[in-house]
């Protein structure tokens, strides 16, 4: 399973054309499926291209890519799209139009109450899971473990060099996982490396311009949907190390 990440926090000034309205999200969204994606991640945006949880917010942009793609389609609950907790759970209660899964970074304050009510309203949970923080002890020790749809493994470290180390430590770090299916990805300078890995420990992974603005060779991506080609390959055919 190879999900693609339209748009992350990045924005049209990182250089690449990086979707933002509804309209360009579900594009982008339909490019990167029929280029093999199988399902899709995105954060949607005010029209000042903040992130948001408001309900006014996720509900177009669920409608539009809902209506361009048949595939799953998940969206951050980050706390810098809002910061305080008790705010970021009345946001969430609020969604009237529903996302199939929903990310939930184990670190963040309230985390595990945001889980709980995405939970209670039938919306699959991604526990974010990032290298360099305590959210794998924290998962570890959290009755809502067996539960989450699976577990997004997200390795933070940008370095190409070190990357793998990184991401081979967080695994080790997670166990077991409550038995749940792994998602492992990088970002940046880490993202091939760390999708190679995925494809060679049989791991579903995640490729777009959120993690990442450049092909393996260094060219700059021009679209979701030529990142998603070529993470099928690099995921497929992984190359070893030597």
């Amino acid at each position: 399973m190879v999900q693609v990440c339209l748009n992350g926090r990045r924005s049209a000034a990182d250089g690449a054309w990086v979707p933002s309205s509804p309209e360009e999200l579900a594009r982008s969204a339909a490019e990167a499926v029929a280029a093999g994606a199988t399902e899709v991640h995105v954060h949607p945006r005010t029209p000042c291209g903040h992130d948001s949880l408001s309900a006014r917010v996720l509900a177009p942009v669920l409608e539009a890519i809902r209506a361009r793609v048949p595939v799953p389609v998940g969206v951050t609950t980050g706390a810098w799209a809002e910061p305080d907790p008790a705010a970021r759970l009345d946001r969430v209660r609020a969604w009237s139009v529903l996302p199939d899964f929903a990310s939930v970074n184990w670190h963040e304050p309230g985390a595990e109450e945001v889980a709980a009510r995405l939970l209670a309203m039938g919306v699959g949970v991604e526990a974010g899971i990032w290298s360099g923080t305590d959210a794998a002890a924290r998962f570890a020790d959290s009755p809502l473990g067996p539960r989450v749809l699976r577990v997004l493994a997200e390795v933070t470290d940008p370095c190409p060099a070190t990357a793998e180390a990184t991401a081979r430590a967080l695994l080790a770090r997670l166990g077991a996982a409550h038995g749940r299916p792994v998602l492992l990805h990088g970002e940046e300078g880490g993202a091939w490396p760390v999708l190679r890995l995925a494809g060679r420990l049989g791991l579903a992974t995640r490729i777009g311009l959120e993690d990442t603005l450049f092909l393996p060779d260094g060219q700059r991506a021009t679209s979701n949907a030529q990142l998603v080609a070529e993470g099928l390959v690099q995921h497929e055919s992984p190359p070893r190390s030597p």
